[in-house]
């Protein structure tokens, strides 16, 4: 071959190797985010069987409030871990924030699985249990804006909806990850007594021992373009500082995370507990209904996600907004009243008809909203705020009002903080035709 035809056949191959190591990168990227969203809910699939080994002599709801209590706390320190792994991020790359993340969030979930019972360490059981939380919530906020901003900059412009829709994916991955441990050691391994006793101890192993594998695939990821080409314009400036400089974009996430986090945790972490205590399904009814709509609201996303890269971003989060604010308490209202597991799964799946509107492209739309010097602070701290106070908060707030006697009242709730964000997602931009990431590769 002479050397022209030679040239011509490196050229051509070229792309193809830009494409191949893109590909790459997103399905390490994800498989990380999937390891990690498994260690965190972890938590909330096993409540059930762990909460009485650290809040004893106390009934049902009581020590589920527990348990959600410290799944709460465990949300309000992401905004720290949004602002300390967005200020890695968006000065020294996402790969480091990325690896350091998935590292603290092994070292939570070890502490989980090795933490003493009430009964053998009194006060110090739940102390840990809450130490772990927040050592796991620090890593998920960093998580949130590191991933989206990771993802969204890998993804050509062209696709960038579909290949960004993949965090969701694994962030439900991860939750149904969870959920078939669960059932594997419900059905095949462990009696319930077991499960209670010490069995709950395993998926915390596995979570950790899977952290350090995604700790090991992250080593080879490489930095995106977007980072590499703004690396010398980062100013030297706090994270704060300059989200100072984008009021309007902070808002903008706020007021678009605050109802799609709420309905997200609603259908998600609650909706186990919701089947379990007021629908009245058995454990093993409520965890394969939980699961069943998780695949399906998995299979969803990219289907959205590719949507949104043909008629835009904003229609997708109007129609999740106006969906859910006309739709929340019917569909509440009649999962409560399900005659079984089947009806309570055909309700669930057409709520995550509406609420994929939102998390399939929630995070490019954020990311789509910040220049890269403080994309990845810009979408994990106001992001971490909205979901601390909204979304995890969820299923306290739901059984304080189920423990009050106004089960109900919490639909309403719900209905109309989405409400909130219709005003939002009606009057912003699409994101689509104004990304600051197309504009800075222009």
């Amino acid at each position: 071959m002479n050397a022209p035809a030679r040239g011509a056949a490196a050229s051509a191959a070229a792309p193809e190797r830009i494409e191949a190591r893109r590909l790459r990168a997103i399905l390490i990227g994800s498989a990380g985010n999937l390891v990690e969203w498994y260690d965190f809910y972890t938590y909330a699939a096993f409540s059930l069987y762990f909460a009485n080994s650290f809040f004893p002599a106390q009934d049902a709801t009581a020590q589920m409030m527990s348990t959600a209590g410290i799944f709460a706390l465990g949300f309000f320190i992401r905004p720290l871990g949004g602002l300390l792994f967005g200020r890695i991020a968006d000065r020294s790359g996402r790969k480091n924030a990325l690896m350091g993340s998935v590292l603290l969030m092994c070292l939570g979930s070890l502490i989980i699985a090795c933490a003493p019972t009430y009964a053998v360490a009194g006060a110090w059981a739940p102390a840990l249990l809450l130490l772990a939380r927040l050592l796991q919530g620090l890593s998920l906020g960093g998580e949130y804006g590191s991933s989206a901003t990771y993802l969204s900059e890998m993804a050509t412009s062209r696709h960038r909806g579909f290949y960004a829709s993949f965090q969701y994916v694994t962030l439900i991955g991860g939750q149904l990850t969870a959920l078939l441990v669960l059932l594997v050691l419900q059905h095949l391994l462990l009696s319930d007594a077991q499960l209670r006793d010490w069995g709950w101890r395993i998926p915390f192993l596995i979570g950790a021992g899977l952290a350090v594998l995604a700790l090991r695939m992250r080593k080879d990821l490489h930095e995106t373009a977007s980072f590499e080409a703004n690396r010398s314009k980062a100013k030297p400036l706090s994270g704060l500082r300059q989200l100072a400089q984008h009021p309007r974009e902070v808002l903008l996430v706020i007021g678009l995370t605050m109802g799609g986090t709420l309905a997200f945790y609603v259908y998600t972490t609650y909706m186990q507990k919701f089947l379990r205590l007021s629908v009245g399904l058995t454990d093993s009814q409520t965890t394969a209904v939980s699961a069943a709509s998780l695949v399906f609201a998995m299979l969803l996303q990219p289907i959205y996600g590719a949507l949104s890269d043909r008629v835009g971003r904003r229609p997708l989060l109007v129609g999740f907004a106006l969906l859910g604010t006309l739709f929340t308490v019917p569909l509440l209202s009649a999962i409560r009243h399900a005659q079984g597991p089947w009806e309570a799964f055909g309700l669930i799946a057409c709520a995550w008809l509406i609420v994929s509107g939102y998390t399939s492209i929630n995070a490019v739309v954020k990311a789509e909203l910040f220049p890269a010097a403080i994309r990845a602070t810009g979408v994990g701290v106001p992001y971490a705020l909205a979901v601390s106070v909204f979304g995890g908060t969820a299923e306290y707030v739901a059984l304080w009002f189920k423990q009050a006697g106004l089960e109900s009242g919490f639909y309403w709730y719900a209905t109309a903080v989405i409400a909130c964000t219709l005003i939002v997602c009606w009057c912003m931009r699409d994101t689509r035709s104004t990304s600051k990431i197309d504009a800075e590769n222009t």
